[in-house]
Parts: C-alpha cells; structure tokens; sequence
C-alpha cells in the first residue's frame, strides 16, 4: 500500500475518533425527528460538515425557505472555501484539477488543521488517507446514533442530546481565554441570540434568519472593535546597499 496514504491514515485517527462521537450525537438528534438511521447516515455522508448538519437538519425540520437553507450554510460553511485556498499553495504539482476535487470534497477544520502543518507538499494519497478514514467514522458514527436513539431510554436519549452543546462550548472557550477580540465577538453574538430569541419584536424572525443575521453582526462589530493590525514600515525588513537584504 502507498507509504503516503499510510502516513495519511495514522495521522487521521484522532480526527476519526472525534468524528465517531459527534456525529454519534448527530445521529440521535436525526432519529428524534423521524429520520432513519441510513437517511441520516446519507446526509453524514454527502456533507461531512458538522455545525452545517445540525443547523441544517432544525431548519428543514422548521420547514424553512430553500433561501433561509443556502444563506445559513452559505455563512456557516464559507470557511472550507478558504480553507481550500490556502490548502492549494502547499499540494504537490501532479495534483491536477480532479484530483484537487475528489481531495476538496472532505477539507474540514480538523483535517486541514493536520494537512496545513505538513512540511512537505500534499500528494493524493496521503489526503486520500487523511480524509476517508475521518469520512468513514463521521458515516458510521452517525447511523449507530440512529440506531442507538431507538434502544436508549429517553433519559439517556436526554443526556445524549448535551453533547452537542457540550461540543460547540468546548470548541469557543479555549480561544475565548486567550483572545479578548474572540471573547467580545462570542458575547456579541450571544446578546443577539438572546435578543432574537426573547424579545417578542424580534422572535417572530426564524431560526435560520435569526443565525445569519447574528454572526454578520457579530463578525462585523468585531472587524470594526478589533481591526487587524498592519506591519509598520519600521517592521518590515530594508534592503541594504546594493539591495540585499540585511
């Protein structure tokens, strides 16, 4: 077997094994709506997309707007684009454009969190390797989350659904204490939740509205409170004489 998709594979067992027990949450919350296990496994299967799925599941469940669906995924999602971009500069020259596709189709944070850190270029088995395994346990964690909901009693059912904001908590805190721009745009975006939530003005919006409209105001209050800083010219390296740099 390629040495590649090996290094591939070992390197994706964490990820795998993370995948396993959300989407396992992910699962229960399916079959709570009536969703069988193989349907919700199918939706595991085409997305790989965690904060995408669980969002996209209460909307259709809300029966939302085929428009209020694409602008939430749109801003949910629209970090694996970017993502994608920065994973070009570092694949090795033989992957051509269906190889970049088939390699696209699972960027997720955790993978290209490993894939970035790589100290050599990207070839197709080692993502084939990274990816597949993590989509493989995404799959299977969500269907035995189906399956598991119908033998669970309701109390464990319960407990079982906290994962998932257990999950999103874990996920905010540790950037939150170490970023005061992160911890004020967190809370901002928990004052607008609130707001549309609580305020009979503004809870009439849908679930989906609600979201789209509170991370474009939160992100926007926190590029305008904490802006990026630029390099001063002081910082930037001179050139010498002759034009060499020091």
């Amino acid at each position: 077997m390629n040495k590649d998709f090996l290094e591939g594979a070992k390197d994706s067992v964490p990820i795998a094994v993370g995948y396993f027990s959300v989407s396992f949450t992910f699962g229960i919350m399916a079959a709570g709506y009536g969703i069988s296990p193989l349907t919700a496994g199918m939706i595991s299967l085409t997305n790989v997309t965690s904060a995408g799925q669980f969002a996209g599941l209460t909307l259709m469940m809300a029966n939302a707007s085929y428009i209020e669906m694409f602008l939430t995924q749109l801003v949910i999602n629209l970090r694996y684009a970017l993502m994608s971009l920065s994973l070009t500069q570092k694949l090795a020259p033989n992957m051509n454009t269906p190889r970049r596709l088939l390699t696209s189709y699972a960027v997720t944070d955790e993978i290209f969190a490993v894939a970035v850190t790589k100290d050599k270029p990207l070839t197709l088995p080692y993502m084939l390797g990274l990816e597949w395994i993590p989509i493989l346990s995404w799959t299977a964690g969500t269907i035995a989350g189906g399956i598991a909901n119908n033998l669970l009693p309701a109390s464990v059912q319960s407990a079982l659904g906290l994962a998932l904001y257990g999950m999103f908590v874990a996920i905010v805190l540790p950037p939150m204490r170490e970023s005061r721009a992160v911890f004020y745009v967190a809370l901002i975006a928990l004052l607008f939740s609130c707001l549309f939530y609580y305020v009979p003005l503004f809870a009439k919006v849908s679930s989906g509205f609600s979201i789209i409209i509170s991370t474009l105001l939160a992100a926007g209050a926190g590029a305008l409170l904490f802006p990026r800083e630029e390099p001063s010219e002081a910082d930037d390296p001179k050139p010498a004489e002759g034009g060499a740099l020091r």
